[in-house]
């Protein structure tokens, strides 16, 4: 059961004009960031709208980097308390660290047990070597009601190499070697160290057994509605859904 956005917020909507505008900003990542992270950090927030009220909420952003998606959680009212174990990451915007800084990492949250109303991570989980305590940690840190909110990049997705894809497909360390070689120093996506291979099945898996929050939502995050249900096929979904999203509340 989902919850209505706030008052005068833009309504959310999955369409294939939304895909294609993320899939265009994506393509600037690397030669401008702001463009890329500004736009996601803002359809990020109005599609976690849907599932939580957040003028006055306090949020974690977990492994929230240099905090473009803290700003626009801000901007939508919530009190964000931005965390990431990379206080490098933290400062790439000017040299600032984001408001609420708190250096710490995701498979041990620096947070009381149940003190956040939301739990938030883009794109972080494939990066530390055990999603599962990572995500038991987003759960723990919610309060009863709150609503955990965790996507992540798919192995087998075209970019699950994220810039040795899609050398990939051949494996992650062949991936990591062949990038080396070409640019002369080892991808920022080191796999085995700083990336790791997470599927779609075995978090679905730990959403849907996990005894402290009950499944919400499963989708392909950048994907229009009518693509939604090929999260349901095993295997297909591991190359197409891209990117996934799982939303949770909190069981009391």
């Amino acid at each position: 059961m989902t919850r209505p956005a706030s008052a005068g917020a833009v309504p959310f909507r999955a369409t294939l004009g939304r895909s294609v505008r993320l899939f265009s900003a994506f393509r600037k990542e690397q030669t401008d960031p702001d463009l890329f992270y500004g736009t996601l950090a803002r359809d990020t927030v109005a599609q976690l709208r849907q599932y939580a009220e957040l003028d006055g909420a306090v949020v974690a952003d977990v492994g929230g980097g240099p905090g473009y998606f803290a700003d626009a959680l801000r901007e939508a009212g919530a009190r964000c308390l931005c965390v990431d174990a990379d206080a490098g990451e933290m400062r790439l915007r000017g040299g600032r660290l984001p408001g609420d800084a708190i250096l710490g990492s995701a498979l041990d949250l620096p947070l009381r047990t149940g003190s956040v109303d939301v739990c938030f991570s883009s794109n972080v989980l494939e990066h530390v070597p055990d999603p599962v305590r990572m995500a038991d940690e987003m759960v723990r840190v919610t309060r009863p009601g709150g609503v955990v909110y965790l996507s992540y990049t798919l192995w087998l997705s075209p970019w699950g190499g994220h810039e040795t894809s899609p050398w990939h497909y051949l494996g992650g360390h062949y991936a990591a070697r062949r990038f080396t070689r070409k640019h002369g120093r080892r991808p920022k996506n080191d796999f085995g160290s700083t990336m790791f291979a997470v599927s779609a099945a075995e978090m679905i898996r730990w959403a849907r057994r996990t005894p402290d929050a009950s499944v919400v939502a499963v989708l392909p995050r950048y994907l229009p509605w009518w693509a939604h249900p090929v999260v349901r096929v095993p295997l297909l979904r591991e190359f197409v859904t891209w990117n996934l999203l799982l939303v949770l509340r909190r069981r009391s």
